[in-house]
């Protein structure tokens, strides 16, 4: 097996992290994608590692898991790390990108490896061999079927929800501040401020704008990073306020707290687009107009994408996966990504980092690795193959999966103490396991072999 190629379904984050960990291992890499070929619902472009629901590679803070994650990753060597440090844009305490930019260095980098044999073609069957299956909640119906036959009836599913992005020239500046929460991060968001009134009324167009039809068969089920603001506003008429569009921190142009805030992100690196912040959406596209421009400062929107909804699809992971991501009943074969029930563009590509590894010690007859649970990526690994779990549903990084420390450390202190102690056992385990250590990758297209 050890001169095999490993087959990897899905170009995504997961399965892009994947085929750079086994090719810079030595291993050659059949990556097929069907995009463009075919496209999912959510996609735009045949690039790799296309980003669909934000730009934004949430906190880069090391007083939040997500953050400590990302830290890890670069210790190991992250593809996908390393394509965020390239087409990064301001955005205050939170890691974005440029998202042309972003998945266009992923796809050069990929394309342009010795080791690494692109196939643009849509995958109906899991072939023999090893093979990463990473083809993201957006499988197709034919993968869909085969993995159905492969594992049982046991697929689960949710909806998900993304936000509009609107032309910066369009946002009326004039009601429309430059600010960042608290002054963390300077001027990096767009605000657009609403009286008690202006709020009122907007939430009352939410409620009764049309929506986009779902099939009799299908049941939502909202995962709560991704829930559409309409199924926010249902909850209770200050719902928004208190979330997506709370105000604190935030003064307007006469130097007052409005009492709620649309906030956008920039969205690529010339401040052309901006993303509106937590505003997933499954209003009919007409509605989205209307309503949306109810918005102060954005009465003229000009929107160059507009929100949608689509089915996103994971398995029941605690009853089909083993820590080290192979599927239970065979040997050579791992699953990856947010199909497995990881939530978030940096918890995916982690998935799929840590499945390259392993899938590369399986061909060097080397034993197969997890990291400790005090790590990001040990706590959720740990989650999604716990077989006591029952109530499945995925899950971002967070500290409430690691361990607790000893003693009686509270707040931000703890916080960054389970950090600290998150990296020095990565960097222990790394070293314990002879895992391959980072190494530069530089913006050039061409890589070494």
């Amino acid at each position: 097996m050890q001169n095999a190629p490993v087959t990897i379904i899905g170009a995504g984050l997961a399965g892009s992290e994947a085929a750079w960990q086994l090719a810079r291992r030595g291993v050659s890499v059949r990556l097929c994608e069907m995009r463009p070929v075919r496209m999912t619902q959510a996609h735009q472009t045949g690039l790799f590692g296309e980003l669909v629901c934000s730009n934004s590679l949430r906190n880069a803070s090391m007083e939040t898991a997500v953050g400590v994650l990302k830290e890890e990753m670069r210790h190991l060597g992250s593809l996908v790390m390393a394509a965020a440090e390239y087409a990064k844009v301001p955005a205050g305490a939170a890691l974005a990108v440029d998202r042309e930019g972003f998945a266009g260095f992923l796809t050069t980098k990929l394309e342009n490896h010795p080791r690494i044999e692109i196939i643009r073609e849509e995958a109906t069957q899991i072939p023999d061999g090893p093979v990463i299956v990473a083809s993201g909640p957006l499988t197709s119906g034919a993968l869909g079927e085969e993995l159905n036959r492969l594992i049982g009836e046991r697929h689960l599913y949710f909806y998900d929800a993304i936000a509009p992005i609107v032309t910066a020239e369009s946002i009326n500046m004039e009601i429309a501040f430059r600010a960042s929460r608290y002054g963390k991060g300077g001027d990096d968001y767009i605000n657009c401020p609403m009286d008690e009134e202006t709020y009122n009324a907007f939430v009352a167009a939410l409620l009764a704008a049309d929506k986009m039809a779902l099939h009799e068969f299908e049941r939502p089920i909202y995962f709560e990073g991704c829930m559409p603001i309409e199924e926010m506003a249902r909850r209770g008429i200050r719902t928004l306020a208190f979330g997506p569009m709370r105000p604190v921190g935030l003064r307007d142009h006469q130097g007052r707290q409005p009492y709620a805030v649309v906030q956008l992100r920039q969205d690529d690196r010339e401040r052309r687009l901006y993303n509106i912040v937590g505003f997933q959406t499954k209003m009919t596209y007409p509605e989205q107009r209307r309503v949306l421009r109810m918005i102060p400062g954005l009465e003229r929107a000009e929107f160059v994408r507009l929100g949608s909804l689509h089915r996103n699809t994971f398995i029941d992971s605690p009853r089909l996966l083993r820590p080290t991501l192979q599927l239970r009943i065979r040997d050579d074969l791992f699953l990856a990504g947010q199909m497995i029930g990881v939530e978030g563009y940096v918890e995916s590509a982690a998935m799929g980092l840590l499945a390259g590894i392993n899938a590369s010690r399986l061909l060097h007859n080397e034993a197969l690795v997890v990291p400790p649970p005090t790590t990001a990526l040990g706590s959720l690994i740990g989650y999604i193959t716990d077989e006591q779990r029952r109530d499945f549903q995925p899950m971002n990084a967070n500290y409430g999966l690691m361990p607790d420390l000893p003693g009686r450390v509270r707040g931000r202190q703890k916080k960054t103490a389970m950090g600290d102690r998150a990296l020095q056992t990565i960097t222990g385990w790394i070293a314990s396991n002879q895992i391959e250590e980072a190494t530069g990758i530089t913006p050039q297209s061409q890589v070494p072999a």
